[in-house]
């Protein structure tokens, strides 16, 4: 009998293999990195050929370190950062020029164009999504500009497009010998080219962004099998996928209404289960696939996405070198009472949810002679507990969905005083499971429910414990005071790039 079930996340910064096992219990964990190009300002890729070698490096590891042979893996479930676009030559197996991810804004241009011809309400209408950089269509459309050769080749089926899980999929099934193309629907739903009630690739998107639907892979649900591993896994059927947040929100065993979760790394992303009808906010907050099951009918979600909380603290180490470590942050946040009065809001690449201005930039506001490193280490850290707190002001108000609580995961969790915040911000319990690696979780529960690994939900519910809650004691008149200051030092960083009336 098969004793383990894995599971790939190949994130923004890395890629890892986990091991599973049937009381959701982690045997084991292989992580490597790869490289960040930043070409240019706003610029954002990745390597997709380096990070298919280093899966590849992984999953052995992975299997030594539990020590199990293939024949004890019941089945392998994948997760992946969605937006970011790869395209590849179907007879080679390599891609074609760069993976460009999710925090890449390059293609302002073609979203400018769309909304200039007056497309937004049409392209809400069908998926979703206001016309912005972060999806992955618009990047695929500017690969078939730039890419000399790349178009004619792909409307005759040589060149093929998709998210990472694509290329995963594609490569663990054999790559150019008989590799199965396909794309989960979480994953179909942030290209901006899905139908969002039919879950099909529409017709009306493929052509406002002219893309060539030869290219395309097939959509499928979170939890089949798509085919069979070669290789390091030979004979384990890939049985299920999701994009990152997606598989973060099915490993916290959010599966009712109301259901919350924020993961915090490198951005945040904070998703609501909303049940089983699309739901249709208003331009704050994003409606989404949550998840959907076999032939069974989908599960949708809104989400509230953060470009830059983990990152922030990274910068504060390797561009103003006022902390060693990220974990630093805390102890020197710690040094200080309160923020002195000062506010860091970090929209160094515009600010996504809820307020979508591309054009708003990085911004310190309340400096005065009397702050020190540590005010500025905490006004990082309560930034992120504000934007947090702006998505679900906006999900309050366009749902009318208040919070019984907050499932977190993600590195940033081990920072208890950001924890105790975001409690006092949110005024909910926030509460961080033991199983902290929940992206690789609920990949793995989706491929185990598809195997009969796993029986149902109820099982998976079973198998959630707690680490840690957070309680808020912050007084409601602070809380006024300082979201009134937070929302001063935001409209001070909004549209800093459009230039100014003449």
């Amino acid at each position: 009998m098969s004793t383990v079930i894995a599971a790939i996340d190949q994130g923004t910064t890395s890629s890892r293999c986990m091991l599973f096992d049937r009381q959701g219990r982690t045997q084991s964990l292989a992580q490597r990195e790869h490289h960040q190009y930043f070409p240019q300002p706003g610029w954002v890729q990745h390597d997709a050929d380096e990070i298919w070698r280093n899966v590849r490096r992984l999953v052995p590891q992975a299997l030594d370190q539990a020590r199990v042979g293939v024949r004890d893996v019941a089945a392998l479930g994948i997760a992946n950062q969605r937006e970011t676009t790869v395209v590849w030559d179907r007879t080679t197996g390599h891609s074609l020029g760069p993976a460009i991810t999710w925090q890449d804004t390059r293609t302002s241009h073609i979203v400018g164009d769309l909304l200039a011809r007056g497309e937004e309400e049409r392209i809400v209408d069908i998926t979703g999504l206001p016309p912005h950089t972060y999806f992955a269509g618009p990047r695929l459309r500017w690969l078939l500009d730039h890419r000399p050769g790349i178009r004619e080749r792909a409307v005759a089926g040589e060149v093929l497009f998709g998210t990472i899980e694509s290329w995963l999929i594609w490569n663990l099934t054999g790559g150019v010998d008989g590799g199965v193309h396909v794309s989960d629907v979480t994953n179909a739903s942030r290209t901006m080219m899905m139908d969002l009630s039919t879950l099909s690739w529409s017709d009306t998107m493929l052509d406002l962004l002219d893309v060539p639907r030869a290219m395309l892979p097939q959509i499928r649900s979170n939890a089949e099998v798509y085919g069979t591993c070669v290789g390091d896994l030979e004979g384990v059927p890939i049985a299920g996928a999701m994009g990152d947040q997606q598989a973060a929100l099915f490993g916290q065993t959010c599966f009712s209404p109301g259901d919350a979760k924020c993961t915090y790394g490198t951005g945040a992303f904070l998703l609501v289960n909303t049940g089983p009808e699309r739901p249709r906010p208003e331009r704050t907050v994003l409606p989404t696939v949550a998840y959907a099951l076999g032939d069974a009918p989908p599960v949708y979600a809104v989400e509230g996405s953060i470009a830059m909380t983990g990152s922030l603290v990274q910068w504060l180490r390797d561009s103003l070198e006022i902390i060693e470590t990220a974990p630093q942050v805390e102890t020197l946040a710690r040094s200080v009472d309160d923020n002195g009065g000062c506010y860091i809001v970090p929209a160094f690449s515009g600010l996504f949810a809820p307020r979508w201005d591309p054009d708003a930039r990085g911004t310190i506001v309340g400096l005065t002679s009397y702050i020190r490193k540590g005010h500025i280490a905490r006004a990082a850290l309560e930034a992120t507990a504000w934007q947090t707190w702006e998505v679900v002001e906006a999900i309050r108000h366009d749902l009318g969905q208040d919070l019984e609580s907050l499932r977190v995961d993600g590195g940033m969790t081990s920072n208890h005083l950001l924890m105790q915040y975001v409690a006092d911000v949110l005024d909910v319990d926030v509460e961080r499971p033991l199983v902290s690696e929940t992206v690789c979780l609920g990949a793995a529960y989706a491929a185990g429910l598809t195997v009969g690994y796993w029986a149902d939900l109820n099982t998976l519910s079973h198998h959630r414990h707690l680490a840690a809650v957070w309680r808020p004691t912050m007084p409601p008149a602070v809380r006024q005071r300082e979201s009134t200051q937070w929302n001063r030092a935001v409209e001070h960083a909004l549209g800093w790039m459009t230039p100014p009336a003449t």
